[in-house]
């Protein structure tokens, strides 16, 4: 891929970008990522693994104008689209749309070119340690979501049973667990690189918040009889 080809794929990816946890320096991140990960596999597409990381999240805006539409599949078609105008092949731009198409968590497509993988890994590392906590309190905000849930009792939960849309439910249903489901040796040592910080921070948030209710929750029903 030259640097012209390059720029015209950045600058489409570049309008498509409105969502400032999915933004582009996002964006970036993972295509930096990816091409650490690159270095320790075999026989990898590189133009096609780029391309891939530059648009995998095209989709976004579509999803948040209609949450029926999943972002990695309306991404997908306009990454295809986008690419035969530009002159790649039908079987290079189906590439890349198979790799957008396969990236998402919750997608329920499981990756299977060695691009695609590198893709979903370099994506998922993005969630992780500190920057991924960061990223999902600004995605949290923009929906409207609660850092937790609070219980039946008035007790702050831990996110793992409640079934309430939170931050702590959020780590607790993606953010605890991707360490354990990257399908490159390198992206799982980065991600243990960064895992105790995610960690820490989720067991501080967790114990300030229900020290809270601990000091207060008593005295209050004391005084509101």
């Amino acid at each position: 891929m030259n640097k012209e080809e390059f720029k015209k794929i950045e600058e489409f990816m570049l309008v498509c970008m409105k969502d400032c946890a999915h933004d582009r320096d996002h964006i970036y991140r993972v295509l930096y990522l990816a091409l650490e990960i690159a270095k320790y596999e075999e026989d990898v597409n590189i133009d096609v693994l780029i391309a891939a990381c530059l648009l995998h999240d095209i989709g976004r805006q579509d999803q948040f104008d209609d949450s029926r539409i999943r972002h990695e599949v309306a991404g997908s078609k306009k990454a295809y689209t986008f690419l035969l105008d530009n002159n790649w092949t039908k079987e290079s731009a189906r590439h890349v749309s198979d790799c957008i198409l396969s990236h998402s968590y919750r997608g329920g497509n499981s990756p299977e070119s060695i691009e695609a993988k590198i893709l979903y890994d370099s994506d998922k590392l993005d969630a992780t340690g500190t920057l991924g906590i960061a990223r999902t309190l600004l995605y949290l905000g923009i929906a409207s979501e609660p850092l937790y849930s609070l219980g039946d009792d008035g007790t702050v939960l831990d996110g793992s049973n409640d079934t309430q849309p939170s931050f702590l439910h959020e780590y607790k249903y993606k953010l605890e667990k991707i360490y354990d489901e990257f399908h490159t040796k390198r992206a799982t040592e980065i991600g243990n690189e960064r895992r105790a910080s995610a960690a820490t921070f989720y067991n501080n948030l967790l114990n300030e918040a229900r020290t809270c209710y601990t000091y207060g929750m008593d005295e209050f029903f004391k005084i509101i009889k």
